[in-house]
C-alpha cells in the first residue's frame, strides 16, 4: 500500500468518524431513520477502504446486512474472494479493511471466505447460515455476493426439515437461559424470549417458505425493540442489550415515555407480539414438516376424505357449537358466523382450553370480528367464561391468543389498564395481567374446596384489577369488582361476595404472618370482615392461589400453616364457638418440647437444625432473659444465615421458643452446636456481636450497590391485641436488620412477648407484641415506636 493510499484511507476514516459522531448526537434522527443512515454512512466508508480491489467483494451480514445498524452494534462483515485468488493479495485487502475498524474502537465480527467456503461453513454452523440470509453487497465484485446469497437461500429451503428444528431448539435454549422478556424487570432485549433474536428467527422461517408469521403488529414490535436498544446504547455508551434498572429512566426519557414503567410496558407489549408470532409460526412449521414426513398413502388412509389429486382433507371433530378441532388446532365450523354470534369467542375459547388445544391464528382473527355481548352477559357467556378461567394451565395460551387480537380487552375493558403492567416488587415473577391468569390457573386446582367455584375463579381474575388506579389497589379493586360483576351477569349477592374477596384478598396472609394467632384480637380482624364459613373458604382458596401465582417467596409450608391456623380459628368463631379471652397457645412440636425441656433443665440454650422443603428450619429454646431476640438474630447474621421467617413465643417454664426459617448465604449452614455456643457467648457478653457485625458491614460496604431505599418505618397497630402493644416494622431487608431491631426494642425498655418475622423479596414486615416491664401494654406506644424508628434510621 502506498503512502498516498494510506493518507487517503486515514482521511476517509477521519471523515467517517466525525460524521458518525455528528449523526449519533443528532437528536432529530432516531429509530429506523437513524439505523438506516448509520448503515449508509458506514457502507460508504467501508467501500472506500476496499477501493478497486479485484476478485474480491465485501458483504454485510446479520443485522448490518439488513441495514439495521445500532449505535454500538458489531460490524458483521464477510470478505469474499474468488477461488485461486492470491492469498497475499487477499490478506492485504483484509488488513486494509479490518485495521481501520479496530482503530476506531468499533466491534468487528469478520470472516474471509470463497463462496464455496461460505457455503460449507453455513452447512456446519446454523448461525453463519442465518447471517448469510441477510447478506448485502457493499463493494467489489457483486457476482461473488450474489452467488453466496443465492446458494444460502437455496440451501436453506432444501434443508429446512433439518434446520428449522435446530433453529427452534436454539430459541428454546435462549428462553431457558435468559427467560421471557415480557416478565423480566431487567430484560435482555436481544436474547430473551420475544426479543430481537426471535424476530430474526421468524424472518428465517419465512425464508424457508414453509410457514409465515402473523404480520399484524410484528414489524412495529420489532422496530420498538430496536429503538429501545438504540436508546440504551446511546445512554450507556456501551454495546449492551440488557435494560437494567439504573438505565430505564434515561432510556424512557430518550424515547419520550413519561417514566420507566411506561417504557417497560411498551417493551413487554412488543415482546408479547413477537412471542405470540413465534408460537404460531413454530406450530405451523411443525405441522407442515410432519405432513411432509408422513407417507402419502398412510395420510390418505388416516386423514379423512380424499379429494382431487390425492388431496386429503383433514378430519374435523366437533368440540362445541360452531367450534371444531382440525389438525391439532381449534377452528370455527363452516357454518359459524362470528358477526351473528357474540358468545362465539368465549365458546371457542372455553372449548380450546378444555381440550388443551391452541386456537388457530386465523380463527382468532375471525373471532375478533364478533359483535359485542349484551349487558348483562347471558348465562351461556358467563358459563363459558368461567370454564375458560377454570381450565388450569391451558387457560394461559388460549387467553394470550385472544389478547393478541384485542378480544379480551373488548370483553373486559378494565383489562387494558393492567395489560403488560410491570410489578417492581421482586417477589412478583409476572406482570399484573399474567399474574391474574396464573392466579386463575392455581385457583382451578382448588375449586373442590369451595361451594362456589365460579366465584373463586372470577375473584382470581379480578383481585388485582385495581392496580394502576390511585390509592390502595384492594380498595380500588373492590369498586372495579362492583362494576364488572353485574356486567358479567352476577346478581347482587354474588357481586357483594366478589367485591369482598377482592377487597380482602390480602387479609389472611398479612394477618397470619404478622399477628399472634393465639390472640383473639387477631381472629376478630378476620371475622369482622368475613360474614360466614363459605366466604371464608373462598377467601382461603383465593389467598393460596394468589400467593402461589406470585412466586416462590410468597408461599411455602410455613405460610400455609400460619394461614391455615388462622382460618381454623376464624371458622370456629363464625360457627359460634366462643372467642372470649386469650386463646391457649397451640402446643409446640415434639422437637420444640424436647428443646424446651433441655433448656429448662440446663439453664442454657438448646438448638436444633433440620432441612425441610422450604429451606433450613432452626429451633432455639432459650431461658427467658433480656436481649434474647437481639442475641439470636445477631448470631444468625454473624454466621451469614438469612432469615426468611421467624416466630418467637414464650412456653411453660420461663422458656422462649424461637422458630426460624433461614438460608445460608454461602455453602451449608453451620452446625447447631456452633450456633448454640455462639448464642451462649452472645447472651453472657463474651461475644461482641455489635463489634463483629460492624466490622463485617464496613468490610463489605463498598461492594454493595447503593439503592434508593425508603427509610424504615415503625407503627403502632391499634386494636391489634388487648394484652400487648403491636409494633409493626417495615424496612428493606439487610444483613443484621433483625439484630438491630432487637437491640432497638431492648433499648426502648420493652419486653418482647412474641414476634412474627416475614421477609418478602427485598422487604420485611415484622410484628412485635411488646409490653412494658410490668407486663401490660405500653402507655406511650407512639413514643416507643418513634424511638425504635430513629434507632433503625
Amino acid at each position: 500500500m502506498t503512502d498516498t493510499h494510506l493518507r487517503a484511507t486515514d482521511s476517509g476514516t477521519d471523515c467517517y468518524a466525525a460524521a458518525r459522531l455528528r449523526l449519533l448526537h443528532d437528536r432529530t434522527r432516531s429509530g429506523p431513520a437513524l439505523r438506516a443512515e448509520l448503515a449508509r454512512l458506514t457502507d460508504g466508508w467501508l467501500a472506500g477502504l476496499l477501493g478497486r480491489a479485484q476478485g474480491v467483494a465485501l458483504a454485510a451480514v446479520g443485522g448490518y446486512g439488513r441495514g439495521e445498524l445500532s449505535p454500538r452494534s458489531d460490524l458483521d462483515l464477510l470478505l469474499l474472494h474468488a477461488p485461486g485468488a492470491d492469498p497475499a493479495h487477499v490478506a492485504a485487502v483484509a488488513d486494509r479493511l479490518w485495521y481501520p475498524v479496530w482503530d476506531l474502537g468499533l466491534a468487528l465480527d469478520h470472516a474471509v471466505r470463497t463462496p464455496a467456503g461460505a457455503r460449507r461453513t453455513a452447512a456446519d454452523d446454523l448461525k453463519v447460515h442465518l447471517g448469510l440470509l441477510d447478506a448485502r453487497h457493499l463493494a467489489g465484485d457483486p457476482d461473488l455476493t450474489a452467488a453466496v446469497r443465492a446458494t444460502a437461500y437455496a440451501d436453506w429451503r432444501d434443508r429446512a426439515p433439518a434446520r428449522l428444528p435446530e433453529l427452534r431448539e436454539l430459541g428454546e435454549e435462549r428462553a431457558r437461559h435468559h427467560g421471557d422478556l415480557r416478565f423480566l424487570l431487567e430484560p435482555d432485549l436481544k436474547e430473551a424470549r420475544g426479543g430481537l433474536r426471535d424476530a430474526t428467527a421468524l424472518r428465517a422461517v419465512a425464508a424457508s417458505w414453509l410457514a409465515d408469521a402473523p404480520r399484524a403488529g410484528l414489524e412495529p414490535a420489532r422496530a420498538l425493540l430496536l429503538d429501545t436498544r438504540d436508546a440504551l446504547h446511546l445512554t450507556t455508551g456501551r454495546a449492551t442489550d440488557r435494560l437494567t434498572l439504573q438505565e430505564q429512566d434515561q432510556v424512557a426519557a430518550a424515547l419520550g415515555h413519561p417514566d420507566a414503567d411506561a417504557l417497560l410496558r411498551r417493551v413487554y407489549e412488543a415482546a408479547g407480539t413477537v412471542a405470540y408470532a413465534a408460537d404460531v409460526v413454530w406450530r405451523e412449521a411443525g405441522r407442515v414438516l410432519r405432513a411432509r414426513s408422513g407417507r402419502p398413502r398412510l395420510r390418505r388412509v388416516l386423514g379423512g376424505r380424499g379429494g382431487r389429486g390425492g388431496f386429503v382433507e383433514p378430519e374435523r371433530l366437533p368440540l362445541a357449537e360452531g367450534v371444531v378441532e382440525q389438525d391439532g388446532e381449534v377452528v370455527l365450523a363452516r357454518t359459524a358466523r362470528p358477526g351473528d354470534d357474540p358468545v362465539l369467542p368465549l365458546r371457542a375459547a372455553a372449548a380450546a382450553a378444555r381440550a388443551g388445544l391452541p386456537l388457530a391464528a386465523h380463527t382468532v382473527r375471525r373471532l375478533a370480528a364478533a359483535g359485542p355481548l349484551p349487558e348483562p352477559w347471558p348465562a351461556e357467556a358467563r358459563e363459558h367464561f368461567v370454564t375458560l378461567l377454570g381450565a388450569g394451565p391451558h387457560t394461559v395460551a388460549v387467553w394470550e391468543a385472544l389478547e393478541a387480537e384485542g378480544v379480551m380487552s373488548r370483553l373486559l375493558p378494565e383489562w387494558e389498564r393492567v395489560r403488560c403492567r410491570p410489578q417492581r416488587n421482586p417477589v412478583h415473577r409476572w406482570t399484573v395481567d399474567r399474574h391474574l391468569i396464573e392466579t386463575c390457573v392455581r385457583a382451578a386446582a382448588l375449586t373442590r374446596r369451595v361451594d362456589r367455584p365460579d366465584l373463586l375463579l372470577v375473584a382470581a381474575l379480578l383481585h388485582d384489577l385495581g392496580k394502576g388506579l390511585p390509592g390502595d389497589h384492594s380498595v380500588a379493586g373492590e369498586a372495579v369488582a362492583r362494576e364488572v360483576a353485574p356486567r358479567l351477569g352476577f346478581g347482587p349477592g354474588d357481586t357483594a361476595a366478589l367485591a369482598l374477596l377482592v377487597r380482602h384478598h390480602l387479609l389472611l396472609v398479612e394477618t397470619a404472618t404478622r399477628r399472634d394467632l393465639d390472640d383473639p384480637a387477631t381472629v376478630r380482624v378476620v371475622t369482622d370482615a368475613v360474614p360466614d364459613g363459605p366466604t371464608l373458604d373462598l377467601l382461603h382458596a383465593l389467598t393460596e392461589a394468589d400467593a402461589l401465582a406470585t412466586g416462590p417467596a410468597a408461599w411455602n409450608s410455613w405460610r400455609a400453616s400460619l394461614v391455615g391456623g388462622l382460618v381454623r380459628r376464624a371458622a370456629g368463631v363464625l360457627a359460634g364457638e366462643s372467642a372470649v379471652g386469650r386463646a391457649e397457645p397451640s402446643p409446640p412440636s415434639a422437637e420444640g418440647e424436647r428443646l424446651a425441656a433441655e433448656a429448662r433443665g440446663t439453664g442454657s440454650p438448646a438448638v436444633a437444625l433440620s432441612a425441610g422443603p422450604d429451606g433450613v428450619e432452626l429451633l432455639m429454646a432459650v431461658p427467658d432473659q433480656p436481649g434474647v431476640l437481639a442475641a439470636a438474630a445477631g448470631v444468625l447474621a454473624l454466621r451469614r444465615l438469612t432469615v426468611r421467617a421467624a416466630d418467637l413465643r414464650a412456653v411453660a417454664g420461663g422458656v422462649l421458643l424461637l422458630r426460624w426459617r433461614v438460608a445460608a448465604e454461602f455453602g451449608d449452614p453451620p452446625a447447631g452446636a456452633r450456633l448454640r455456643d455462639d448464642l451462649v457467648r452472645a447472651l453472657d457478653g463474651s461475644l461482641d456481636l455489635a463489634g463483629r457485625l460492624a466490622e463485617r458491614e464496613a468490610a463489605y460496604a463498598g461492594r454493595r450497590r447503593a439503592l434508593p431505599l425508603a427509610a424504615p418505618s415503625v407503627s403502632v397497630c391499634d386494636g391489634g391485641s388487648h394484652d400487648a402493644t403491636v409494633l409493626e416494622v417495615r424496612a428493606e431487608d439487610a444483613p443484621g436488620l433483625l439484630y438491630r431491631i432487637g437491640r432497638a426494642l431492648e433499648g426502648a425498655g420493652v419486653w418482647v412477648r412474641s414476634a412474627h418475622v416475614s421477609t418478602l423479596g427485598a422487604s420485611v414486615v415484622d410484628a412485635f407484641y411488646v409490653t412494658g416491664v410490668d407486663g401490660v401494654p405500653l402507655r406511650e406506644a407512639t413514643a416507643v415506636a418513634s424511638a425504635v424508628e430513629r434507632a433503625l434510621a
